[in-house]
Formats: structure tokens, C-alpha cells, sequence
């Protein structure tokens, strides 16, 4: 089931968080950032984090936003699952979810951000997998030799 995050989430979501091996201490805290603006200010709109849960457990979950000064794009902050149930679908499915979070808010586009490093060739091989494409890169980004690879989706509008 996939619903809205709540504030008695938080401490399953970091603890999910920190078995991602990929994640380091600052990325940590700053996807904890998004998550807890998101749980404890139900006005703010922002960041909106929905989590996959299965047998009252916390298996993944997604940050989705409008991007600022933007009228209809959306940002894929953070998808994560836990690596303990890789190759379930729970990402398909918690990615399917964000686009249809974006499409019902008449989004045109949706862009996700991840590294080149080799360590996140699964994540680029997923988005490619889900009909994303690599719309810009940016060279040494992260540090030397650590590309951001930025992925989108097109969604067309109705034109009335």
C-alpha cells in the first residue's frame, strides 16, 4: 500500500535510509530534512513524501515537489527501497505512484538527479527501464570524475 507519510514514520524511514549503501551521513540528512518537513508541517506543500508499506512495514518511499518558479515540473527528490526487497517492484510501483501524483496535477514534465559513479548504475538503468531519458549532465558535479546525470519524463497536456 502506498500512502501518505506520517509523522510516526520518520525513524523507519531513516533506519531505511541508513541500510542503503550508496547514501553517506550527509545525504542522510539531508533526505531526513525533506521527510520531516513533510511529516511534521501538513500546510507545506513542497515536499510530499509517500511511503510503501506491506505488513505494517516501511519497504520504500518518494519525495515528489513541483520545482519552484516552474508552472507544471516536477522533482523526484528522493525513491527509495529497501534493499532487503530489491527486485520486488516496490520501486516500479512507488515510481508509478510519483507520476501519477505529477499527471493528476497536470505536471508536463517530472525530472530524478543521481550520479555517474558506477555505484548508481542500477538507479540510471532503472529510470531507463521506465521510459526516462537523460535530458542534461553535468561534468564533475559531485566532485571530479562525478557526473549529475539529470532523467526526465514528458507527459503531454490536453490542450483545451
Amino acid at each position: 500500500m502506498i500512502r501518505s507519510i506520517k509523522p510516526s514514520d520518520v525513524s523507519a524511514i531513516e533506519k531505511l535510509l541508513n541500510k542503503i549503501s550508496n547514501f553517506n551521513d550527509e545525504e542522510v540528512k539531508v533526505a531526513m530534512e525533506l521527510v520531516n518537513i513533510a511529516a511534521n508541517d501538513p500546510k507545506q506543500n513542497d515536499y510530499n513524501v509517500f511511503v510503501y508499506e506491506e505488513n505494517n512495514l516501511i519497504l520504500g518511499y518518494h519525495c515528489t515537489g513541483r520545482r519552484p518558479l516552474t508552472d507544471a515540473v516536477y522533482d523526484l527528490y528522493w525513491i527509495v527501497t529497501d534493499p532487503d526487497y530489491s527486485g520486488n517492484g516496490i520501486g516500479k510501483k512507488l515510481l508509478e505512484h510519483a507520476e501519477n501524483f505529477v499527471k493528476e496535477r497536470n505536471g508536463r514534465w517530472i525530472i530524478a538527479e543521481t550520479s555517474s559513479r558506477e555505484e548508481y548504475l542500477p538507479t540510471q538503468i532503472f529510470y531507463f527501464r521506465n521510459n526516462y531519458s537523460i535530458i542534461g549532465e553535468i561534468k564533475d558535479f559531485y566532485s571530479i570524475g562525478d557526473n549529475l546525470l539529470i532523467f526526465g519524463k514528458f507527459f503531454n497536456q490536453k490542450q483545451n
